[in-house]
């Protein structure tokens, strides 16, 4: 869109993601995903209506309004998802707004998500998530960069953290205790037990790391002594994917989808795994549920006399 979103409409943005950021506690990476959907439906209606609106007319979009902007977005190729995904965004903004300016924007609220299939977690299986530990080390030249590796990948799969949970650890968790205490998704605090391989894998790079990791500086650091990037995990994860042939499904977000997975077909209680993934809600834990049913379905499909890979 070449016209630019009003004076007011950018306060108001800006003011949301203050409020969220102060009451929700919200981690950087969402409010900069709530900012970007909503600027982006901002810009898209100042096309729309021809020139900059202030509050007024933004709170009095209609219907229509609402369709040609979700027109749009999947004219330029936006998936179903993603647009779920920002119409969520542009809700929770107009509903602050609505109740700051004490007008009820119904056409937005009223406004249907468009339809999806959820996607389930892809795991690895626990042989190819054993292989993905067993080569990650071997990676880099440099011993201190390969410990360093190790040992994040370790706390994927052996503690179910997210990459940003590993990497937001600092030299104040070290030695690693016998139960961490994580801070996940919108502040939740979690206990989450650490097995003593990942225990030994972070000893052994902490003991051959060559920067000073004092307690309030971060535990992981890149070649040169700066945070390590999740970017650097990735690309290590995918050079040993493309290795050991594995899908491209195989991140290292992956690894935590496996640790939850793998706890759940060795007979582990749903809600204690989601207590461990730091999940708010039991139904985003019970999607691993449909992934054990699934492969259930395939293993009987393929060893019943009458399944399909029989018939």
């Amino acid at each position: 869109m070449s016209l630019s979103i009003s004076p007011a409409a950018r306060d108001a943005l800006s003011g949301w993601l203050d409020h969220i950021r102060a009451l929700d506690n919200a981690a950087e990476n969402t409010l900069r995903a709530y900012q970007t959907d909503v600027l982006d439906f901002l810009a898209f209606m100042t096309g729309h209506k021809g020139a900059a609106e202030g509050l007024g007319p933004l709170l009095r979009i209609t219907q229509s309004d609402m369709r040609a902007w979700m027109a749009h977005a999947r004219g330029r190729g936006v998936a179903a998802r993603s647009l779920a995904r920002s119409l969520s965004a542009v809700k929770t903004f107009y509903r602050w707004l609505g109740q700051r300016e004490g007008h009820e924007p119904t056409a937005v609220l009223a406004t249907r998500a468009p339809k999806f299939r959820k996607k389930l977690p892809r795991p690895l299986s626990p042989d190819a998530a054993k292989a993905m530990l067993d080569t990650v080390g071997i990676q880099n030249a440099t011993p201190w960069i390969a410990a360093r590796d190790m040992a994040v990948v370790t706390l994927l799969y052996g503690c179910g953290l997210r990459i940003s949970e590993a990497l937001s650890l600092t030299g104040a968790s070290v030695p690693l205790p016998e139960v961490l205490r994580i801070k996940g998704k919108g502040g939740k605090e979690r206990i989450v037990p650490v097995l003593p391989i990942a225990r030994e894998a972070v000893n052994d790079y902490v003991r051959d790391c060559p920067h000073d990791l004092s307690a309030d500086t971060p535990l992981f650091r890149g070649a040169r002594g700066g945070p390590l990037s999740a970017r650097a995990i990735s690309g290590v994860v995918a050079s040993v994917r493309m290795q050991l042939g594995l899908p491209a499904t195989a991140t290292p977000h992956a690894l935590r989808h496996s640790f939850a997975t793998h706890l759940l077909e060795a007979g582990g209680d749903l809600r204690a795994i989601q207590e461990l993934l730091g999940h708010a809600s039991l139904s985003t834990t019970q999607a691993y549920t449909a992934v054990d049913t699934a492969r259930l379905m395939e293993v009987y499909a393929q060893a019943h006399p009458h399944g399909a890979g029989n018939a």
